[in-house]
C-alpha cells in the first residue's frame, strides 16, 4: 500500500506524447483509483472500533432478538450507527466517532448527521442531537430516495418513488431515443 501511494511515478499525455516520468508526493487525490479501496480499509477501522466498544461492553446495539444485534450499516461512505437509547450510548458514540476522526483524519460532517429514535423521548433526542452536534428527526425518513422507517405494504409510502421516475420518464422523447433506449422505455 505504501508504495502505491508514496513511491509511484505518473506520466503526462501532451497531444498524444507522454511526457517524462515524475515521483508523486502528495499521496492521494480525490478521483485517484485507488481512494476508493483505501476508504473501504478506514471505514472497516470504524467498524472494528464499534465492534470493539461492543466487545468490552461500552456499546449496546439495536436488539432485534436473542442471537441478533445491530450496531452498524455502512453503504459507501455513509453510516448508520444502532443502538439503545442511553447516555452511556451517546458518550460512547461521541468517543468512537472522535476517535476515528484523530486516528484516520477524516473529519465527520455533523451538521449532515442526523439521531433518530425509535420508541425514545423527543426530549432524550433534543438533548442527544445537541450533545452530538447534529439535528434530531423524525422515522420515516427518505435514504437515496427510498423511504425508511414507512410500511412498504402501503401504496402511499411508495407515490413519491413513482412519481419521481413517471416525472423522470415523462421526459424521454422516443424520437429521440436509439432503438435499444425505446425498449427500455417501454418496458
Amino acid at each position: 500500500m505504501r508504495a502505491c501511494i508514496f513511491e509511484s511515478s505518473m506520466l503526462v499525455l501532451v497531444n498524444g506524447s507522454p511526457t517524462e516520468e515524475f515521483k508523486v508526493y502528495k499521496g492521494l487525490r480525490q478521483g485517484d483509483p485507488l481512494s476508493p479501496f483505501i476508504f473501504l480499509i478506514v471505514a472497516e477501522g470504524l467498524a472494528g472500533m464499534v465492534r470493539r466498544a461492543v466487545e468490552i461492553g461500552q456499546f449496546k446495539g439495536y436488539k432485534i432478538n436473542d442471537s441478533l444485534h445491530l450496531q452498524l450499516l455502512q453503504f459507501a461512505d455513509d453510516t448508520i450507527l444502532m443502538g439503545e437509547g442511553s447516555w452511556d450510548n451517546l458518550w460512547t458514540f461521541k468517543t468512537v466517532l472522535r476517535g476515528f476522526e484523530l486516528v484516520s483524519g477524516l473529519k465527520i460532517n455533523f451538521s449532515k448527521s442526523k439521531l433518530y429514535g425509535l420508541n425514545v423521548d423527543d426530549r432524550f433526542l433534543v438533548a442527544g442531537s445537541s450533545f452530538l452536534s447534529c439535528q434530531s428527526d423524525v422515522i420515516p425518513f427518505k435514504f437515496l430516495g427510498i423511504p425508511v422507517g414507512a410500511n412498504p405494504r402501503r401504496a402511499e409510502t411508495w407515490r413519491p418513488v413513482v412519481e419521481a421516475m413517471s416525472k423522470r420518464l415523462s421526459s424521454w422523447s422516443s424520437r429521440h431515443l436509439s432503438y435499444g433506449g425505446r425498449i427500455t422505455l417501454i418496458n
